[in-house]
């Protein structure tokens, strides 16, 4: 399993906070049973969130790949053409990165 990432983190604290006002001033509920209820379910929220919501656009650019590469009907596969224009945009990108000001000595 991988490392929880810091959009991990946040992506299921951010749902945690919320759920858990949004079911309070929903419910309106005051015995300690139910705000136990309400905090348990807010945070299976926040574990469910935080474990698929940041893996669904690698989910997503993996099956695409897959399907361009193994003859999937709704991905095509990258003309020559495309593929060297990527190329030539990840040079330019690197070259200007390296260009920047550094910080190190």
């Amino acid at each position: 399993m991988p490392r929880p990432t810091p959009a991990h983190f946040a992506y299921g604290s951010v749902t945690v906070v919320c759920s858990t006002l949004a079911m309070l001033l929903l419910f309106r509920t005051q015995s300690g049973a139910g705000v136990t209820l309400i905090a348990v379910v807010a945070l299976a929220a926040g574990v469910l969130v935080a474990l698929t919501a940041p893996g669904l656009a690698t989910a997503r650019r993996a099956r695409a790949y897959s399907r361009a590469y193994t003859g999937g009907s709704r991905a095509r596969p990258a003309s020559p053409s495309r593929v060297h224009a990527r190329h030539d945009a990840a040079v330019a990108r690197a070259a200007r990165r390296v260009a920047e000001p550094s910080l190190r000595s």
